[in-house]
């Protein structure tokens, strides 16, 4: 049974999460409880944290038993990431996570487009060109502020 100044730690430690978690996705919440929990296994018992963090016990050490392949997909994703970034250069900004990917593939990677849409959107490689080739090389699209009438 836990001490009324334990209760009263843990009661602080909790609401100090629920701020540090109001701004997170729910998936991110979820991923920030187990590592919250983690991080202070030592000062608590995990049963007495997953109460507070609202987790099942199973799930937190199915979460902690997942941390080597959870490291190595991420260290897989940076090295992903810099083959995107080098694909997405070579085409001048032009080309989104289809042709990336593709391109890819073409060098003998497997990927798919889900996976390198996802690698692209979590290390921000830019999808947009900042401006339209050819011709003009204009910074907005010819046809901008030019008024159609109606055939």
């Amino acid at each position: 049974m836990p001490s009324e100044e334990q209760d009263l730690r843990i009661r602080q430690f909790e609401a100090g999460l629920k701020a540090a978690t109001d701004s997170a996705g729910e998936g991110e919440l979820v991923r920030s409880r187990f590592q919250f929990g983690d991080d202070h296994r030592d000062a608590f018992e995990v049963k007495r944290l997953c109460e507070v963090l609202e987790v099942n016990r199973s799930s937190y050490y199915k979460w902690l038993a997942g941390r080597e392949a959870r490291t190595a997909r991420q260290w897989a994703d940076q090295r992903l990431a810099g083959r995107i970034r080098e694909v997405h250069a070579e085409s001048g900004g032009a080309y989104g996570s289809p042709k990336v990917t593709a391109e890819l593939r073409e060098t003998g990677l497997h990927v798919n487009e889900k996976r390198g849409a996802r690698v692209m959107r979590s290390f921000h490689a830019s999808l947009i060109r900042e401006t339209f080739q050819g011709a003009g090389d204009y910074a907005t699209p010819p046809t901008a502020g030019t008024r159609f009438s109606p055939g």
